[in-house]
């Protein structure tokens, strides 16, 4: 058996109020929270430090996509939190500003290659010639040359990634969803168990979990879905 939890639950609410009573009601069950735009926009940084005063560990969702100075500045002040995971595109220039300001903090940084939301249609909008898996492997490779820890890959790359970033890095896949669970605005998804089969360390849920009435139960049905796949990716290693 293994210890692991690879639930990080996405706090994707309108106020720490929300989020603050959706953690007590998930208790024990989680540790690690995903702080992102919606949430971060109304509540800060000051939620933040509240979730990791409580001991448990923020995913810092913002995507830094900026300038190389700004982007360092702004993980470098992230660094100082105590975050354990923050996204920045995964932008050659941005990865490498992120993993400067980072400096030697414990900070995990990771790329974000292509966004679950996006399918072919919309990497042809952008003027991408490549495949989504094409490009994700690209950007992928692109995050370990720029010595990031991770990347956050739809779970249908999930394995081509694996593959380009070797076993040690993390990596992180939204748009995972239970059997016959709705896919929202999600367009790439697949089962947890099939993203942690596949090579995911983490998968993000968020409303499947967020939306139940019971969502310490519902936590408890998604590791009892996942434990088998658990179990053998912790026999390979």
């Amino acid at each position: 058996m293994t210890d692991h939890n690879p639930i990080i639950v996405a706090l994707d609410v309108e106020s720490a109020a929300e989020a603050r009573t959706l953690v007590t009601r998930i208790g024990p069950q989680v540790n690690l929270y995903k702080v992102g735009l919606e949430l971060f926009t109304a509540a800060g940084m000051d939620f933040v430090r509240e979730l990791t005063g409580l001991g448990k560990d923020v995913f810092l969702d913002l995507k830094y996509y900026d300038i190389s100075e700004t982007v360092k500045r702004a993980v470098a002040q992230v660094a100082r939190s105590g975050v354990r995971f923050l996204t920045v595109h995964a932008n050659a220039a941005v990865m490498r500003a992120a993993v400067e300001g980072r400096g030697a903090s414990p900070l995990k940084l990771l790329g974000v290659t292509v966004l679950t939301s996006f399918d072919q249609q919309d990497l042809t909008d952008f003027g991408y010639q490549r495949r989504v898996p094409e490009l994700v492997e690209l950007l992928a490779r692109k995050a370990m040359e720029s010595r990031m820890d991770g990347v956050v890959v739809s779970p249908l790359e999930a394995r081509s990634a694996r593959a380009v970033t070797g076993p040690n890095a993390i990596l992180v896949t939204p748009g995972v969803r239970s059997p016959g669970a709705a896919k929202g605005d999600q367009k790439r998804v697949a089962t947890p168990a099939d993203a942690i089969r596949d090579g995911a360390d983490y998968v993000v849920i968020g409303r499947q979990i967020t939306r139940s009435a019971d969502p310490a139960s519902t936590v408890r049905q998604i590791l009892d879905e996942i434990r088998p796949e658990l179990v053998e990716t912790a026999s390979r290693l």
